[in-house]
Protein backbone atom coordinates (compact mmCIF):
# COMPACT_ATOMS: atom_id res chain seq x y z
CA UNK A 1 0.00 0.00 0.00
CA UNK A 2 2.94 2.61 0.97
CA UNK A 3 4.55 1.45 -2.43
CA UNK A 4 1.37 2.43 -4.25
CA UNK A 5 1.13 5.74 -2.54
CA UNK A 6 4.36 6.42 -3.16
CA UNK A 7 4.73 5.44 -6.29
CA UNK A 8 1.57 8.16 -7.14
CA UNK A 9 3.46 10.85 -5.36
CA UNK A 10 6.42 10.64 -7.39
CA UNK A 11 4.00 10.67 -10.80
CA UNK A 12 2.12 13.73 -9.59
CA UNK A 13 5.85 15.30 -8.88
CA UNK A 14 6.78 15.07 -12.15
CA UNK A 15 3.65 16.01 -13.42
CA UNK A 16 4.20 18.94 -11.43
CA UNK A 17 7.42 19.89 -12.97
CA UNK A 18 6.42 18.76 -16.23
CA UNK A 19 3.37 21.36 -16.12
CA UNK A 20 5.74 24.13 -14.63
CA UNK A 21 8.05 23.52 -17.69
CA UNK A 22 4.54 24.35 -19.74
CA UNK A 23 3.66 27.45 -17.67
CA UNK A 24 6.54 29.00 -17.29
CA UNK A 25 7.36 30.38 -21.29
CA UNK A 26 3.46 31.30 -20.93
CA UNK A 27 4.54 33.57 -17.92
CA UNK A 28 7.77 35.02 -19.47
CA UNK A 29 5.82 36.16 -23.01
CA UNK A 30 3.08 37.84 -20.34
CA UNK A 31 6.05 39.49 -18.58
CA UNK A 32 7.55 40.49 -21.40
CA UNK A 33 4.89 42.10 -23.03
CA UNK A 34 4.38 44.56 -20.57
CA UNK A 35 7.72 45.71 -19.73
CA UNK A 36 9.81 48.30 -21.55
CA UNK A 37 11.63 47.66 -24.60
CA UNK A 38 14.69 49.44 -23.35
CA UNK A 39 14.87 47.80 -19.92
CA UNK A 40 13.58 44.38 -21.32
CA UNK A 41 16.95 44.75 -24.02
CA UNK A 42 19.76 45.73 -21.34
CA UNK A 43 18.40 42.96 -18.62
CA UNK A 44 16.87 40.59 -20.66
CA UNK A 45 13.99 38.21 -19.95
CA UNK A 46 12.24 38.47 -16.93
CA UNK A 47 8.96 36.58 -15.02
CA UNK A 48 8.13 40.17 -13.12
CA UNK A 49 7.76 43.01 -15.65
CA UNK A 50 11.03 44.90 -16.06
CA UNK A 51 9.54 48.82 -16.06
CA UNK A 52 5.60 48.03 -16.19
CA UNK A 53 4.32 49.50 -19.60
CA UNK A 54 1.83 49.07 -21.97
CA UNK A 55 3.65 51.07 -24.93
CA UNK A 56 3.72 47.32 -27.13
CA UNK A 57 -0.10 47.50 -27.27
CA UNK A 58 -0.59 50.77 -27.45
CA UNK A 59 2.03 50.50 -30.98
CA UNK A 60 0.14 47.28 -31.98
CA UNK A 61 -3.47 49.40 -31.01
CA UNK A 62 -2.11 52.99 -33.17
CA UNK A 63 -5.09 51.76 -35.35
CA UNK A 64 -7.36 49.82 -33.75
CA UNK A 65 -10.13 49.47 -36.77
CA UNK A 66 -7.26 47.49 -38.75
CA UNK A 67 -6.93 44.75 -35.77
CA UNK A 68 -10.52 44.75 -34.46
CA UNK A 69 -11.35 44.07 -38.21
CA UNK A 70 -8.68 41.39 -38.39
CA UNK A 71 -10.40 39.88 -35.05
CA UNK A 72 -13.98 40.46 -36.51
CA UNK A 73 -12.77 37.82 -39.73
CA UNK A 74 -10.82 35.61 -37.64
CA UNK A 75 -13.56 35.17 -35.00
CA UNK A 76 -16.22 34.71 -37.76
CA UNK A 77 -14.55 32.51 -39.97
CA UNK A 78 -13.39 29.94 -36.46
CA UNK A 79 -17.50 29.98 -35.75
CA UNK A 80 -19.28 29.32 -39.12
CA UNK A 81 -15.66 27.04 -40.02
CA UNK A 82 -15.80 24.99 -36.66
CA UNK A 83 -19.64 24.29 -37.05
CA UNK A 84 -19.48 23.46 -40.86
CA UNK A 85 -16.49 21.17 -40.12
CA UNK A 86 -17.63 19.32 -37.27
CA UNK A 87 -21.19 18.78 -38.90
CA UNK A 88 -19.72 17.73 -41.87
CA UNK A 89 -16.64 15.45 -40.38
CA UNK A 90 -18.92 13.81 -38.13
CA UNK A 91 -21.71 12.87 -40.28
CA UNK A 92 -19.32 10.66 -43.02
CA UNK A 93 -17.15 9.55 -39.83
CA UNK A 94 -20.74 7.94 -38.75
CA UNK A 95 -21.05 6.58 -42.02
CA UNK A 96 -17.55 4.95 -42.82
CA UNK A 97 -18.23 3.89 -38.98
CA UNK A 98 -20.89 1.76 -40.05
CA UNK A 99 -20.22 -1.44 -40.69
CA UNK A 100 -23.77 -2.46 -42.26
CA UNK A 101 -23.12 0.65 -45.10
CA UNK A 102 -21.60 -1.22 -48.10
CA UNK A 103 -19.82 1.94 -49.09
CA UNK A 104 -18.39 2.12 -46.08
CA UNK A 105 -14.51 0.69 -46.98
CA UNK A 106 -14.89 2.28 -50.21
CA UNK A 107 -15.13 6.11 -48.50
CA UNK A 108 -12.52 5.09 -45.85
CA UNK A 109 -10.45 4.16 -48.38
CA UNK A 110 -11.19 7.85 -50.54
CA UNK A 111 -10.26 9.66 -47.38
CA UNK A 112 -7.00 7.67 -46.60
CA UNK A 113 -5.77 8.73 -49.89
CA UNK A 114 -6.75 12.44 -49.51
CA UNK A 115 -4.69 12.28 -46.16
CA UNK A 116 -1.93 10.34 -48.01
CA UNK A 117 -1.21 12.12 -51.09
CA UNK A 118 -1.91 15.81 -51.14
CA UNK A 119 -2.94 17.33 -54.75
CA UNK A 120 -0.47 20.29 -54.12
CA UNK A 121 -0.72 23.94 -53.58
CA UNK A 122 -1.13 25.10 -57.83
CA UNK A 123 -4.26 22.74 -58.45
CA UNK A 124 -5.50 23.64 -55.30
CA UNK A 125 -5.17 27.25 -55.75
CA UNK A 126 -6.62 27.15 -59.63
CA UNK A 127 -9.49 25.09 -58.06
CA UNK A 128 -10.11 27.84 -55.25
CA UNK A 129 -10.13 31.24 -57.69
CA UNK A 130 -10.52 29.81 -61.22
CA UNK A 131 -13.77 27.17 -60.70
CA UNK A 132 -15.08 28.04 -57.32
CA UNK A 133 -14.44 32.15 -57.83
CA UNK A 134 -13.77 32.16 -53.93
CA UNK A 135 -11.12 34.52 -54.27
CA UNK A 136 -11.41 37.59 -51.77
CA UNK A 137 -14.21 35.81 -49.84
CA UNK A 138 -14.49 35.17 -46.82
CA UNK A 139 -15.75 31.62 -47.50
CA UNK A 140 -11.98 31.41 -49.30
CA UNK A 141 -10.80 31.11 -45.71
CA UNK A 142 -13.55 28.71 -44.37
CA UNK A 143 -14.03 26.39 -47.32
CA UNK A 144 -10.46 24.41 -47.54
CA UNK A 145 -10.57 22.79 -44.27
CA UNK A 146 -13.98 21.89 -43.91
CA UNK A 147 -13.41 18.13 -44.08
CA UNK A 148 -9.36 16.96 -43.09
CA UNK A 149 -8.81 13.41 -43.35
CA UNK A 150 -7.38 12.96 -39.76
CA UNK A 151 -10.37 14.72 -38.38
CA UNK A 152 -12.59 12.28 -39.77
CA UNK A 153 -10.76 9.14 -38.99
CA UNK A 154 -10.47 10.60 -35.25
CA UNK A 155 -14.01 11.02 -35.05
CA UNK A 156 -14.66 7.73 -36.61
CA UNK A 157 -12.54 5.87 -34.03
CA UNK A 158 -15.25 7.61 -30.86
CA UNK A 159 -18.54 6.69 -33.08
CA UNK A 160 -17.51 2.99 -33.36
CA UNK A 161 -17.83 2.89 -30.01
CA UNK A 162 -21.53 3.93 -30.45
CA UNK A 163 -23.45 0.81 -29.53
CA UNK A 164 -24.96 -1.19 -32.60
CA UNK A 165 -27.50 -2.40 -29.87
CA UNK A 166 -28.80 0.89 -29.78
CA UNK A 167 -29.00 1.74 -33.24
CA UNK A 168 -30.86 -1.88 -34.26
CA UNK A 169 -33.52 -0.41 -31.34
CA UNK A 170 -34.08 2.85 -32.55
CA UNK A 171 -34.72 0.92 -35.72
CA UNK A 172 -37.09 -1.28 -34.38
CA UNK A 173 -38.54 1.81 -33.07
CA UNK A 174 -39.28 3.51 -36.38
CA UNK A 175 -36.40 5.93 -36.37
CA UNK A 176 -34.59 6.55 -39.34
CA UNK A 177 -30.76 7.01 -40.26
CA UNK A 178 -31.11 11.02 -39.99
CA UNK A 179 -33.05 10.90 -36.34
CA UNK A 180 -30.61 8.24 -35.11
CA UNK A 181 -27.65 10.76 -35.90
CA UNK A 182 -29.19 13.76 -34.21
CA UNK A 183 -30.72 12.61 -31.50
CA UNK A 184 -28.90 9.22 -30.48
CA UNK A 185 -25.78 9.22 -31.80
CA UNK A 186 -24.68 13.41 -31.56
CA UNK A 187 -25.67 13.44 -28.10
CA UNK A 188 -23.86 10.19 -26.80
CA UNK A 189 -20.84 11.42 -29.08
CA UNK A 190 -20.52 15.27 -27.12
CA UNK A 191 -16.90 14.56 -25.68
CA UNK A 192 -15.73 13.70 -29.40
CA UNK A 193 -17.47 16.47 -30.24
CA UNK A 194 -15.59 18.44 -28.00
CA UNK A 195 -12.07 16.88 -28.89
CA UNK A 196 -12.17 17.66 -32.64
CA UNK A 197 -14.02 20.35 -32.23
CA UNK A 198 -11.35 22.40 -30.34
CA UNK A 199 -8.86 20.98 -32.88
CA UNK A 200 -10.78 22.39 -35.45
CA UNK A 201 -11.24 25.86 -33.71
CA UNK A 202 -7.05 25.66 -33.53
CA UNK A 203 -6.85 24.91 -37.10
CA UNK A 204 -9.06 28.23 -38.26
CA UNK A 205 -8.02 30.25 -35.12
CA UNK A 206 -3.83 29.69 -35.90
CA UNK A 207 -4.03 29.72 -39.90
CA UNK A 208 -2.59 32.68 -42.10
CA UNK A 209 -1.89 30.79 -44.85
CA UNK A 210 -4.84 30.86 -46.31
CA UNK A 211 -5.18 34.63 -46.46
CA UNK A 212 -1.84 35.03 -47.49
CA UNK A 213 -3.37 32.89 -50.62
CA UNK A 214 -6.81 33.97 -51.36
CA UNK A 215 -7.42 37.04 -49.32
CA UNK A 216 -6.03 41.05 -51.22
CA UNK A 217 -8.48 42.63 -49.48
CA UNK A 218 -7.40 44.34 -45.80
CA UNK A 219 -10.82 43.90 -44.37
CA UNK A 220 -10.62 40.43 -44.68
CA UNK A 221 -7.08 39.54 -43.08
CA UNK A 222 -7.45 37.51 -40.74
CA UNK A 223 -5.70 38.11 -37.05
CA UNK A 224 -2.57 35.56 -37.84
CA UNK A 225 -2.47 36.96 -40.84
CA UNK A 226 -2.19 40.62 -40.15
CA UNK A 227 0.57 39.91 -36.99
CA UNK A 228 2.77 38.64 -39.93
CA UNK A 229 2.28 40.93 -41.92
CA UNK A 230 2.44 43.80 -38.80
CA UNK A 231 6.41 41.68 -37.63
CA UNK A 232 7.26 41.82 -40.66
CA UNK A 233 6.95 45.74 -41.11
CA UNK A 234 8.74 45.65 -37.69
CA UNK A 235 11.54 43.79 -38.64
CA UNK A 236 12.23 45.94 -41.76
CA UNK A 237 11.74 49.41 -39.86
CA UNK A 238 14.44 48.14 -36.98
CA UNK A 239 17.00 46.47 -40.26
CA UNK A 240 15.95 50.28 -41.82
CA UNK A 241 17.34 51.73 -38.61
CA UNK A 242 20.55 49.74 -37.93
CA UNK A 243 21.30 50.42 -41.43
CA UNK A 244 21.16 53.88 -41.15
CA UNK A 245 22.86 53.99 -37.47
CA UNK A 246 19.52 55.40 -35.81
CA UNK A 247 18.76 55.02 -32.15
CA UNK A 248 16.61 51.88 -31.72
CA UNK A 249 15.22 52.11 -27.94
CA UNK A 250 12.31 53.78 -29.12
CA UNK A 251 11.32 51.25 -31.67
CA UNK A 252 8.94 48.43 -31.23
CA UNK A 253 11.23 44.68 -30.97
CA UNK A 254 10.66 41.91 -28.90
CA UNK A 255 8.01 43.16 -26.08
CA UNK A 256 5.55 44.45 -29.68
CA UNK A 257 6.44 40.22 -30.44
CA UNK A 258 5.41 38.76 -27.29
CA UNK A 259 2.10 41.16 -26.77
CA UNK A 260 1.62 39.90 -30.64
CA UNK A 261 1.75 36.51 -29.12
CA UNK A 262 -0.69 37.25 -26.08
CA UNK A 263 -3.24 38.93 -28.06
CA UNK A 264 -3.23 36.04 -30.47
CA UNK A 265 -3.24 33.19 -28.18
CA UNK A 266 -5.07 35.28 -25.34
CA UNK A 267 -8.84 34.20 -26.51
CA UNK A 268 -8.18 29.98 -27.20
CA UNK A 269 -6.39 29.69 -24.00
CA UNK A 270 -9.76 31.69 -21.97
CA UNK A 271 -12.10 29.38 -23.87
CA UNK A 272 -10.07 25.94 -23.51
CA UNK A 273 -11.52 25.52 -19.79
CA UNK A 274 -14.73 25.23 -20.48
CA UNK A 275 -14.25 22.14 -22.60
CA UNK A 276 -11.52 20.77 -20.91
CA UNK A 277 -14.12 18.09 -19.16
CA UNK A 278 -14.78 17.11 -22.39
CA UNK A 279 -11.76 16.98 -23.83
CA UNK A 280 -10.31 14.74 -21.06
CA UNK A 281 -13.23 12.40 -21.56
CA UNK A 282 -12.92 12.77 -25.67
CA UNK A 283 -9.25 11.75 -25.97
CA UNK A 284 -9.79 8.16 -23.30
CA UNK A 285 -12.91 7.58 -25.74
CA UNK A 286 -11.91 4.74 -27.86
CA UNK A 287 -8.54 4.51 -26.74
CA UNK A 288 -9.47 2.31 -23.67
CA UNK A 289 -11.10 -1.43 -23.89
CA UNK A 290 -12.75 -3.17 -21.07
Amino acid sequence: MAGKNGGKIIANLIFIIISICCVLPVFLILSASFSDNTLRRQQGYSRIPRGLSVAAFEYIFKVPKAILSAYRVTITVTVIGTAGSLFLTSALAYVISRQDYYLAKVLSFLVLFAMLFNVGMVPTYITMVKIYNLKDTLFALIFPYLIVPWNVFLMKSFLRETPVALIEAAKIDGAGEIQIFFRIVMPLAKPALATVGLFIAFMYWNDWYLSMLYVDSANLSSLQYYMYRLMNNITFLSQSMVSANVDLTQMPGETTRMALCVLAAGPMLIVFPFFQKYFVRGISVGAVKG
